[in-house]
């Protein structure tokens, strides 16, 4: 899940849930780069993995999901942002932002390739543009360049101008699935993915291959 149809909404979000432990890690003061507003004092940005979840925050989280994607999430899609690292914005005892990356596999030029697939990216609704959504790719980003061969993201078109002006790059080539059945061509997922290099070379105008998962592949 990523965009709309496959789901990203760096655009909605919903409410409360128990604020992190005093001792989380919290980053602070990051800014939106399109709006040039900061999160105001009382934010923080938790980074967590799964494991590191009670479940009061993750019922918030999957609800704040929900409404971000106006109900248009399935257990599936919801699955797929677990098992990873959690960027959390909480505001007071309200968590209004989530992001997660999680690890994948991607066959690319003949190697099969570690990679940071960003998923469930939401702000809730009344606080979007205050960099919220900035504070958090720049977290999961930090984890990206120092884990994985490259970040990967199926974006909405209105989440684009987003991602392209944190770096990332659109896939030029076909992208596939590597299916139960073999590789398959994921034709209408076709210029919606979008990657973040990191030293590992790619040819964008290639083939972009992701492991196999139930529901959305991207």
């Amino acid at each position: 899940m990523t965009k709309p149809h496959g789901q990203h909404a760096v655009t909605p979000l919903r409410r409360h849930a128990a604020p992190p432990p005093p001792s989380s890690p919290t980053i602070e003061g990051m800014t939106d780069a399109h709006t040039h507003l900061t999160p105001t004092p009382l934010t923080r940005t938790r980074l967590a993995h799964t494991a590191e979840l009670d479940a009061h925050t993750r019922a918030a989280a999957k609800a704040l999901l929900q409404d971000a994607f106006a109900g248009d999430m399935s257990e599936e899609d919801w699955d797929h942002a677990l098992g990873g690292m959690h960027a959390l914005v909480w505001e007071g005892a309200e968590l209004i932002g989530h992001a997660s990356v999680v690890q994948r596999r991607m066959l690319h030029a003949g190697r099969s390739l570690r990679c940071g697939y960003v998923e469930g990216v939401g702000v809730r609704a009344d606080r979007r543009r205050r960099g919220h959504g900035a504070a958090m790719m720049t977290a999961l980003e930090q984890v990206i360049h120092n884990a994985y061969d490259l970040g990967a993201l199926s974006a909405s078109a209105d989440a684009v101008p987003f991602y392209t002006a944190r770096g990332w790059q659109l896939w030029q080539g076909p992208s596939a699935v590597l299916s139960p059945t073999g590789l398959q061509h994921t034709k209408d997922e076709d210029g919606a993915i979008y990657v973040l290099q990191g030293n590992t070379p790619l040819n964008l105008k290639d083939q972009l291959a992701c492991d196999w998962r139930d529901g959305d592949v991207w």
